[in-house]
């Protein structure tokens, strides 16, 4: 027996550490950057539906859209391009949490666990790789903010690209929790549908949230987009040359029963929820097998 395991080299597993952990979020984030790039396809589909909706629909009701104010109008285009901006990278970002059921199925999954490093780790570096990916995508959707008569203001920009990050995460994290039980890209995909079509109909993507029934109106209170589409559609509106009573039409905000959230409290809310269904994703991960 001596001789036999005399010839075994040994392996030595590093012990867990911060700096393993960094390394992982890092790996994990760099192979989502490399997933996306490969894939033109999910590339050009990602973007299909959020131009279909600014293009299409926008121009094709656009008419329909008047407000007061001396006879000035905000142009349906202009009025959905946050929602647009929020649904360009609501399902890149679902499609990135749901690659962890595809890893699962081919075992690449099970060999990340088994990595000397902390689970939640890899959690952190999914969320952070899928709200990357969904923002670069939803550039593509800023760039024709032209064609909605939204202004290129550097800061208007930058404010909703951060936003469309932080919507982006949270909605990872939300993809990421879910998938962490399910076992199938068919159940995947089945209960995405499910909870991404009402997500972005209650959100007020498509229509102002005042003078909504109240049933309608308690359900977009509860829906997280609401809370990233609102401060988009206000930091657009703030760029734009309209009448009091336009603004009061298109950008009436939300509010709790009769108080008004302020922007800062809806981007606060909205980080809180994504880091809060991380850190769920993480307890899933931690006690999966």
């Amino acid at each position: 027996m001596s001789a036999q395991t005399a010839g075994v080299a040994g392996v030595r597993v590093p012990e867990r550490s911060l700096r393993h952990d960094v390394r992982a979020v890092k790996i994990v984030l760099h192979r989502e950057l490399i997933r996306f790039w490969r894939d033109r396809m999910r590339m050009v589909s990602g973007l299909v539906q959020p131009v279909l909706w600014l293009l299409v629909m926008g121009t094709g009701l656009s008419n329909l859209v008047r407000g007061g104010g001396g006879g000035s109008h905000v142009d349906l285009r202009t009025f959905i391009f946050p929602g647009v901006c929020a649904m360009s990278v609501m399902f890149t970002a679902m499609f990135s949490a749901g690659s962890i059921v595809w890893d699962r199925e081919f075992g690449f999954l099970r060999e990340m666990l088994v990595a000397p490093v902390n689970r939640g780790s890899i959690v952190v570096g999914k969320c952070i790789g899928g709200a990357l990916v969904a923002t670069l995508q939803g550039v593509v959707i800023l760039a024709l903010a032209g064609l909605a008569h939204v202004p290129y203001h550097p800061l208007l920009m930058l404010e909703l690209l951060g936003m469309m990050f932080l919507c982006a995460f949270a909605l990872t994290g939300f993809g990421v929790m879910m998938a962490a039980r399910i076992k199938t890209m068919q159940a995947f995909f089945a209960l995405n549908q499910m909870a991404l079509m009402p997500m972005m109909f209650l959100s007020g993507a498509l229509y102002p949230l005042n003078g909504l029934p109240a049933w309608l109106s308690v359900l977009t209170r509860f829906n997280p987009l609401t809370y990233a589409v609102d401060p988009m559609r206000h930091a657009v509106f703030a760029n734009l040359d309209v009448g009091e009573a336009v603004r009061r039409t298109f950008n009436p905000g939300v509010t709790w029963g009769g108080w008004h959230v302020p922007v800062p409290v809806e981007v606060l809310i909205v980080v809180a929820m994504g880091l809060g269904m991380m850190g769920v994703a993480m307890l899933e991960f931690r006690n999966g097998e």
